[in-house]
Parts: structure tokens; sequence; C-alpha cells
């Protein structure tokens, strides 16, 4: 299952490389993220915040002011709880429709795919979560420049997705993201 993801997200940003009048680029940035509650029989605990990062490529359509951007994108967030720290690492792939609105400023909006690679919650040992790939929706503004771009984004997980903790009965942790993220894009 893991190759076939790998292998339908190399392939969709591929063909989008491939169509006349594209451009292609390398992205990074910084992610502001918390996932969901730790359940456990005693306590209930909200996420803290923490700071993660994602990087990888992007491809961009242009049809008039409306354009399709896919991207294949390595994404790690971290969480803080009282017990330990969750820290995923995924490949996200989100496609995004957007809509040039007045010079350099555009919006988008679009479904993000998502395959979790690991999970670690410290020296808690934590099962892999009930599905290694989920959906979720992420919608944002950029500034798009001749060789550059900057967007502000929020992404957040749709589909439920729990991991359960080893030798913890009881006790599991929601691994969907919630995150506003920060990203600079360079045109190749």
């Amino acid at each position: 299952m893991k190759n076939v993801f790998f292998v339908m997200s190399l392939l969709l940003c591929l063909h989008t490389f491939a169509q006349q009048g594209t451009a292609f680029g390398l992205k990074g940035g910084l992610n502001y993220n918390s996932n969901g509650d730790f359940t456990s029989e005693v306590q209930v605990q909200n996420a803290t915040k923490s700071v993660g990062f994602h990087l990888g490529v992007y491809g961009k359509l242009d049809a008039g002011p409306i354009y399709i951007r896919p991207e294949l994108v390595y994404t790690r967030t971290s969480s803080e709880y009282k017990v330990e720290n969750l820290i995923i690492s995924k490949l996200d792939v989100p496609v995004l429709v957007g809509l040039d609105i007045s010079g350099p400023l555009s919006v988008f909006a679009g479904p993000d795919f998502q395959y979790i690679l690991s999970n670690d919650f410290g020296s808690v040992s934590i099962e892999d979560p009930e599905n290694q790939c989920t959906v979720g929706a992420q919608f944002g503004l950029a500034l798009n420049f001749e060789f550059f771009g900057i967007d502000i984004r929020y992404e957040r997980g749709l589909s439920e997705n729990e991991a359960l903790l080893t030798g913890v009965p009881g006790s599991r942790i929601d691994t969907r993201p919630d995150q506003i993220i920060l990203g600079l894009s360079v045109k190749l």
C-alpha cells in the first residue's frame, strides 16, 4: 500500500509537470501544529501547539485566472502533551485549486491526501494509526512573484484516525493534524 501511494503521488506530480505552460519548483516552510486529544482511562489531554517543518516539490498549471497546484511534501509535525510529545512524519499530496485575485495575490483550497510514515510518542510505545492514508483539507492565501512565492494556509485532517498506546489499556491519541502552514516556494 505504501509503494502504491508513493507511485500514484509521483505520477500525479510528473503528469502536471509534463503539461505545456506549467511551472514547477521547490517548497519548504514551518508548521504551527497540534493533533487531537490524548485520551486514557484517567484523563483527556489537549495538545499544545508546536513548530514543525515541511519540504517538497510543487507543480502549477495556469488556466487564466484559475490554476491547479499539486504538491508532494514531506511534513514533520510535533504536538506537546503532559505525558510526552507526539512526532509524526508523513507525505502530503495537496491538490489545490487557486484563483488569482489581484496582481500577485491569490486564494486557494483543496484536498490534502496524507500518508503517515512514522509516529513517535517518546518513551511510550504507540501502535500505527487506524489508517496510514487519510484525507484533510487546506485553504489559504498566496503571494506569487516571478520566481518565488509565499503562502499561508490552514490544514485540518478530515478523516478520524486514532492510534492506541501499547500496554496502556483504554488509551489512544488522535493523529489528525490541525495546523497553520507558512511556506516559501522557488520556481525552477
